[in-house]
């Protein structure tokens, strides 16, 4: 970065045009520091150095060329927080649709305990979700679809349709289902949430 401000204030006036800046932003963004720490602060820290040389080096410019370069320097600056918070917004909300829990204590048996206790007391949809889970996790304990964290319930259902080819209409059901249930709001009944449950038993291999 030190190096990008000399060469910025070794050509005054510093007067860059919005796409001037926005290049000088791109390349500053490419060196490898930026993935190893808080991208977002290191971008406005940056900023807050280029307008400080800015400052510094516009000395003797017209009072306009200085303020039209700050203004640049800023937007862009907006732009890119703007851009990288909705990132950030992405990324948790697909780890909020991750059908294995975070929490690798919870076993196939807590989340099939969950799921009957919800089924007996008709709340059939928090059934759905938890038997599907929990046949997920079961099938993790197993060995038969690796662990992946973050995994959605599409990426489950591809794991498991290969692992039990037989039981790939199934699968792909149950898991449109769990979406469904748990992303759509829609209501579940309790014939489906007893179908997930004997699917988890069928997969498990259990008569």
């Amino acid at each position: 970065m030190t190096w990008l401000l000399a060469a910025a204030l070794s050509e005054p006036p510093l007067d860059p045009s919005p796409d001037d800046a926005s290049s000088l932003l791109r390349r500053e963004l490419v060196r490898p520091e930026y993935h190893e720490h808080d991208v977002l602060q290191q971008i406005l820290d940056w900023v807050g150095r280029m307008v400080d040389g800015a400052v510094d080096a516009a000395s003797g410019t017209p009072p306009l060329s200085t303020f039209a370069a700050m203004v640049a320097f800023l937007l862009l600056a907006l732009g890119l927080g703007w851009l990288l918070s909705r990132a950030r917004r992405t990324a948790r909300a697909a780890r909020d649709r991750a059908v294995l829990p975070a929490d690798r204590t919870v076993t196939a048996a807590d989340l099939r305990a969950r799921a009957e206790r919800a089924l007996a007391e008709g709340r059939s949809e928090d059934a759905v979700v938890d038997a599907f889970r929990a046949l997920a996790v079961r099938q993790v304990e197993r060995g038969r679809i690796e662990d992946r964290p973050g995994a959605t319930a599409h990426e489950v259902a591809a794991a498991l349709g290969a692992a039990h080819p037989h039981q790939q209409p199934d699968v792909d059901r149950t898991a449109a289902l769990f979406d469904a249930v748990r992303y759509g709001d829609r209501p579940a009944t309790t014939a489906q949430a007893q179908g997930v449950l004997e699917l988890d038993d069928a997969l498990a291999g259990r008569p």
